[in-house]
């Protein structure tokens, strides 16, 4: 199991790409209900193939979770696990100047 370090540092990269950190933003908009692939591809305007490359990465990063109905895929924030990755980053904030911010 990769360290919170390492979980953290795949969840950056994964969002350090423009195309995915626009997917996600589209994604954290549309609520807890998600977007469906289909409402994803045609804001992002590419096709289905790149998209389902950037989306897949956003999933295994655990980013973004995935579900079906029927032949739909809705894509939906792990909102548990952004909180989690904002969290780590202020964590012990300008504790070195033992100030809080």
């Amino acid at each position: 199991m990769p360290s919170t370090l390492e979980r953290h540092a795949e969840q950056l990269a994964a969002l350090g790409h423009p195309v995915r950190l626009a997917v996600l933003r589209f994604v954290v908009q549309a609520g807890a209900e998600g977007a469906s692939a289909g409402d994803i591809q045609a804001h992002m305007h590419m096709p289905a193939s790149t998209l389902s490359h950037h989306l897949k990465r956003l999933v295994d990063a655990g980013v973004l979770q995935t579900r079906g109905e029927g032949t739909f895929h809705f894509y939906s924030a792990d909102y548990a696990a952004l909180r989690g990755l904002t969290d780590y980053l202020w964590e012990d904030c300008c504790k070195r100047g033992k100030g809080c911010c």
